[in-house]
């Protein structure tokens, strides 16, 4: 295979990567995907380790180091060294320092309508289709979160379903999880929300739900423990924050699911649950929690 004349520079390989694997075949951007995922892992990876986390074959891993124009796997891990190195910035993976708050704006939306965007490409529509009427039928969902956002991720959760007229939860303690899974039926769905997607106690939560029947969707990274025991996931693909462990851009990608989840279980329930809906609105607004301005506070 013949090299390319340029490679970019080391401290842009990720940016390279994450905007030029359109050219690559499906099996080489398996790779990015892997890479992006967890480059502190591609950086300590053999071959086989790599193409075992990539789901390709060792061979793939050459060429696709040939592909961007790099002699093998070493010579593309000292590249990814030094970009892990000094190419990633302390605040923001765009943001340079000197930058104006014009660009500073500019650069962080930017990047949140390419989270977006990348959101509906990573989706399968299907699995969304899949989910929203498992959900729309069970007779209980009960929302799994760990951690600060997707604690608040669980809990937004339960409350959309809940306007809908929904039996639902939301568990964050590890310890009434399990309570919550031990009972689930057949009939139930867990939806457990966690970009990390590794905390042992939601995984053995998960695990039981998954024995007493309950269907399992997850809201999480591909490959992640929690992806390999869910019947189905709804992928968050998002670069690595340099600031957050989960940034703003998965949070962004939870939240929309999150949304598309409501609207599509809502139209399968029909007009009952938007009925339900439409009374919970009336009710909010009349007893002043919805309302503008509040009626307990005095206008001027």
């Amino acid at each position: 295979m013949t090299r390319p004349a340029t490679r970019p520079p080391a401290s842009d390989l990720l940016a390279a990567l994450r905007e030029g694997s359109a050219s690559l075949s499906q099996a080489q951007r398996q790779v990015v995907a892997a890479i992006l995922d967890d480059p502190e892992f591609a950086l300590r990876a053999n071959v086989d380790a790599l193409a075992k986390r990539a789901h390709v074959s060792p061979p793939t891993i050459t060429r696709f180091c040939h592909a961007l124009g790099y002699a093998g796997l070493r010579e593309f891990k000292l590249r990814l060294a030094h970009a892990l190195a000094v190419g990633k910035p302390a605040l923001h993976r765009t943001v340079k320092g000197g930058d104006d708050m014009q660009t500073v704006t500019h650069k962080v939306l930017q990047d949140a309508l390419s989270a977006l965007g990348s959101l509906e490409r990573d989706v399968v529509p299907e699995d969304l289709e899949r989910a929203a009427t498992r959900i729309a039928k069970a007779d209980r969902v009960d929302c799994y979160g760990v951690g600060n956002v997707s604690m608040f991720m669980a809990s937004d959760a339960q409350a959309r379903f809940a306007r809908l007229g929904m039996n639902s939860g939301a568990y964050f303690d590890a310890h009434l999880q399990l309570i919550s899974a031990a009972t689930m039926t057949r009939r139930d769905v867990v939806l457990a929300i966690s970009y990390v997607g590794r905390m042992r106690s939601l995984l053995q939560a998960v695990t039981v739900a998954r024995e007493q029947g309950a269907m399992i969707v997850a809201i999480t990274q591909p490959r992640t423990p929690l992806a390999s025991i869910a019947d189905v996931v709804l992928p968050v693909a998002v670069p690595v924050d340099p600031g957050m462990r989960v940034g703003t851009e998965a949070y962004l990608a939870q939240i929309t699911y999150l949304e598309i989840l409501m609207v599509g279980v809502g139209l399968r329930r029909g007009p009952a649950a938007l009925r339900k809906l439409k009374r919970v609105r009336q009710v909010l607004e009349e007893r002043g929690s919805d309302s503008e301005p509040h009626p307990v506070m005095p206008t001027p």
